[in-house]
């Protein structure tokens, strides 16, 4: 098989201008002299034009990250799953091999983890997750992973470990000491917006992390802040799954 000259990279979401992936593999290209791999955004408006982008690109395809909304829905499109993506249920890395195989992987496990892990103590022993899409599947699995319990906080919940925005009373925000944000809202441009939660509930001994970092502190944050609370946002965990993307594009 023929070695492929120009080497093509890039980010599958939806309305996806503002991401951080184009600019730090594009610094990172630069930085390695790497002049003929090129990281792009392949905006889609549905998943079903997957396969046309795919098929239009060729040969030249290397690596995919993959955003909102379509971690879960690209699955169907991809040829194999990692194991650890498989158990997740949600895809954020594509591999394409020189055999021409779309193989998934899950790289946000890898940095949720090592980004969380530091600020953790012997206080925080369960937490809530916000939001049920496709980033949420891979912190559960971080959290289960190290012995944290959790529960998915939903609009509409309908699963055993899902509970409902209303049942967050004071009770359950003592209990539960990690609140994780991985729902969308408070990103910039719409930065007003928080998840509804009491705020009024929370301690200096809660830990709030949001996968939003732009804005850097999100109103989320700023409120947990605000109350004592220690804070964190999603870049560090971007750049190491981002790394963790590229080792896995580069391993044969």
């Amino acid at each position: 098989m023929e070695e492929r000259k120009n080497k093509i990279f890039g980010l599958l979401g939806k309305n996806i201008e503002y991401s951080f992936s184009r600019g730090y593999f594009t610094k990172k290209f630069d930085k390695l002299g790497l002049e003929n791999h090129k990281y792009v955004n392949f905006d889609l408006e549905n998943i079903a034009e997957f396969p046309a982008l795919v098929k239009a690109r060729g040969k030249n395809l290397i690596g995919m990250n993959v955003t909102i909304p379509f971690k879960e829905e690209v699955i169907k499109y991809l040829d194999k799953l990692d194991k650890t993506a498989k158990k997740i249920g949600a895809v954020n890395t594509i591999k394409f091999t020189k055999r021409g195989n779309l193989k998934g992987y899950n790289s946000d496990i890898v940095g949720f983890e090592k980004s969380l892990l530091p600020l953790i103590n012997d206080g925080h022993k369960r937490a809530l997750i916000l939001g049920t899409g496709g980033a949420s599947k891979a912190i559960a699995y971080a959290l289960k992973k190290n012995g944290i319990k959790f529960k998915f906080v939903s609009r509409n919940p309908m699963k055993k470990k899902e509970i409902s925005y209303h049942d967050l009373t004071e009770k359950v925000l003592h209990k539960y000491q990690i609140i994780i944000n991985s729902t969308p809202v408070g990103t910039s441009p719409n930065i007003d917006k928080y998840p509804d939660i009491p705020y009024q509930f929370l301690t200096k001994n809660h830990l709030l992390y949001d996968l939003i970092y732009n804005p850097e502190i999100t109103a989320f944050l700023a409120k947990g802040r605000d109350k004592g609370a220690d804070i964190k946002n999603g870049f560090e965990m971007l750049q190491l799954q981002a790394e963790e993307s590229w080792n896995i594009w580069n391993n044969s």
